[in-house]
């Protein structure tokens, strides 16, 4: 004979379920949250694809990173300043224009970000910290509107956190920050090669559900004539 099966047993599976089904949406939840605190994006150079994330507790910046690669702002864009041993800056609109190479360097939106500095966020290798002009025209060391720069040799810009925003990091590549530290400059720092920014994307696109197939249709309910 079969064992009889209570009810009460059933009501404990179907309980055990839910809280498993509760604790993957809250872990779905989690993640998305994570997402859109601290985003995620793809930067491709004619040198390397890096991703990066932004940090969630420099807000100002990671929104106005997002606007700009929202708007491709960054597409065709190259790496004006290289100094090996140090970092590699860019974001200047002008230094798409070979015309204007002594401008290379002073281009951007018209705005300025508040400064973020946050103590936990510092200039390790990899790092994404915003460019900005010096004390003395800027006291209050807000952040260029476009332009950044991205920590090659931690030991030595160290000495700038406190100074500058540091608002993400290189999770993948960080080879790529090496290849393009390397390549050759001139006396202002400005690569013989063209190292050009190709676009910036977020690494994750969120996918819209499907909708339910198997719905069933409502039934028609007019009459025939």
């Amino acid at each position: 004979m079969s064992a009889a099966v209570s009810c009460g047993s059933f009501g404990g599976k179907r309980k055990a379920a839910e809280a498993e089904l509760d604790d993957s949406t809250k872990t779905a939840m989690e993640m998305e949250r994570m997402r859109m605190e601290e985003p995620e994006y793809i930067i491709e150079t004619t040198h390397g694809t890096m991703k990066v994330k932004l940090y969630s507790k420099t807000p100002k910046h990671r929104e106005n990173f997002a606007k700009l690669v929202s708007e491709n702002y960054y597409d065709g864009i190259r790496f004006h300043r290289v100094i090996e041993g140090f970092m590699i800056q860019t974001g200047d609109p002008y230094s798409r224009d070979t015309a204007k190479i002594n401008s290379w360097g002073t281009g951007g939106p018209d705005y300025t970000v508040p400064a973020e500095f946050v103590q936990e966020y510092y200039h390790k290798k990899g790092a994404l910290a915003a460019a900005r002009k010096g004390d003395m025209a800027n006291p209050k060391k807000a952040s260029s509107g476009s332009q950044f720069y991205i920590v090659h040799d931690e030991n030595v810009c160290r000495q700038l956190d406190g100074q500058y925003t540091v608002f993400g990091e290189v999770t993948e590549g960080l080879e790529v920050i090496d290849a393009i530290a390397q390549v050759a400059t001139d006396r202002y720092d400005r690569p013989y090669e063209d190292v050009i920014i190709l676009g910036i994307k977020p690494a994750y696109v969120p996918v819209e559900e499907p909708a339910d197939s198997t719905a069933v249709e409502p039934a028609d309910t007019t009459s025939a004539e």
